[in-house]
């Protein structure tokens, strides 16, 4: 696969000088609030997490996320797909913005939207969906921006923090990204 390129970042394959940073952010608790890590990460932790990645099926294989920065492209995250299913179909996505400069920005809604684009029209996707913490409205925001709809919600399906959370799960069908294509022509 080659690099995907948007209006302000670019995806490419996660190489290994990329997991110290990884390890700095997943050990963050603000970037660990929207995730499903909930212990600390060694960087060992974080390597065999690259291992093990970069022997998946290549459509599985996470993309680092950079934003230009003048000349330069400066990393603050990655995404990937998962549990992919060829017969059906569809896959499930997830995104981590590491790097807290990033955030608010809208580099987030546009990685997803590149995602969508690369997953309609690379994989031939017909459905992609997510899965979110309700209490996590930024990203819920995000989602429904790159045009997600929320499917239904997982009353108290997580436990972090100390209390029981629910999980939304959002999705996006290639006729409704099709038409919202075309609506932005």
């Amino acid at each position: 696969m080659s690099i995907i390129y948007g209006e302000r970042i670019r995806l490419r394959a996660v190489e290994r000088e990329d997991v110290k940073k990884f390890f700095e952010w997943v050990n963050d608790p603000d970037v660990t609030f929207g995730l499903s890590l909930y212990l600390p990460m060694s960087m060992t932790d974080e390597e065999k997490w690259f291992e093990r990645a970069s022997s998946r099926e290549p459509n599985e294989k996470p993309l680092a996320i950079e934003v230009r920065a003048g000349d330069v492209w400066r990393l603050i995250g990655n995404c990937t797909f998962f549990d992919l299913d060829t017969l059906a179909h569809f896959a499930e996505i997830g995104i981590m913005i590491g790097d807290k400069s990033a955030w608010n920005h809208g580099l987030g809604t546009e990685t997803v939207e590149l995602l969508l684009r690369h997953g309609f029209e690379t994989l031939n996707l017909n459905r992609i969906f997510l899965r979110v913490f309700a209490d996590n409205p930024r990203a819920v925001r995000t989602y429904e921006k790159a045009g997600f709809t929320l499917e239904g919600t997982q009353r108290e399906a997580v436990f972090k923090r100390g209390k029981f959370g629910d999980i939304h799960m959002m999705s996006v069908l290639r006729r409704e990204w099709e038409a919202r294509k075309k609506e932005n022509q």
